[in-house]
């Protein structure tokens, strides 16, 4: 999850926790330490990479679109296993469009519902959340 609000941080956490969303969650709250994160566990394949990525357009230090560009050129052997949903408060066509040209999975307006995140795991995943 990579987003430099904390409550919708916070908000995130509870909804996937409470709905059994995900195993382990990391949190970055800019783009650069999402950059970080990746490196970090992701620099062999192994379980701590992450399968999906939650990433909110408009972050501080290294924006949403400017991590897609530079996760792009990483040299990470399952970067095209991750899927890269975007989340934002903007409905504007010109970043819907951005966002879809970048090679996302998705773009999502927030909050991100219950609904969403059972989309993105049945659609991504094969997968539904608890009933």
């Amino acid at each position: 999850m990579v987003d430099d609000d904390q409550t919708a941080n916070y908000f995130n956490q509870l909804l996937t926790s409470r709905l059994s969303g995900t195993d382990k969650l990391l949190v970055a709250l800019n783009g650069q330490e999402a950059m970080d994160l990746l490196l970090l566990h992701c620099h062999l394949t192994t379980p701590e990479c992450p399968v999906l990525i939650l990433l909110d357009v408009k972050i501080s230090v290294m924006d949403g679109f400017q991590f897609q560009e530079a996760y792009g050129q990483l040299p990470l052997p399952p970067k095209d296993a991750i899927i890269i949903v975007m989340l934002t408060t903007s409905l504007h066509p010109p970043n819907l469009d951005r966002g879809h040209q970048l090679n996302v999975a998705g773009v999502l307006n927030t909050p991100l519902t219950p609904a969403e995140l059972d989309d993105i795991l049945r659609h991504h995943f094969h997968r539904h959340l608890p009933a």
